[in-house]
């Protein structure tokens, strides 16, 4: 069973520039319409745990949640780890593509895509 969260208090915000990216991922790769974002965390990254973007199922004992017109998901677990994070997004040449910032991580890699809490 799932849940379904407060979009007026959402666990990860995503800026306006995320969401136009995501959803034009979306529309150029069918595959991808009509799955949610999955966010998440995994262990390994060169500071033990690292974040992860997939479109994905929704599967039992998710959050739910929809912003900017992006659906959402992601585990208990996870969520723990990443609640209040920001997921933004720049086309720029230097440090482009998805970037998380995370308030509970004490220490993050130079390549943003893992920290250590």
């Amino acid at each position: 069973m799932s849940q379904t969260c407060n979009n007026d208090n959402p666990i990860i915000n995503i800026t306006e520039a995320a969401a136009d990216e995501i959803r034009s991922m979306q529309a150029s790769q069918p595959e991808h319409k009509g799955h949610p974002l999955r966010v998440y965390i995994e262990k390994g990254g060169c500071s033990g745990m690292q974040y992860g973007l997939v479109f994905d199922e929704p599967r039992d004992g998710d959050i739910q949640w929809s912003m900017h017109a992006v659906e959402m998901v992601m585990d208990p677990i996870s969520s723990d780890y990443l609640k209040g994070s920001l997921i933004d997004f720049s086309d720029s040449l230097n440090q482009g593509g998805f970037k998380l910032t995370n308030p509970k991580a004490k220490h993050s890699c130079g390549c943003g895509k893992s920290f250590e809490v």
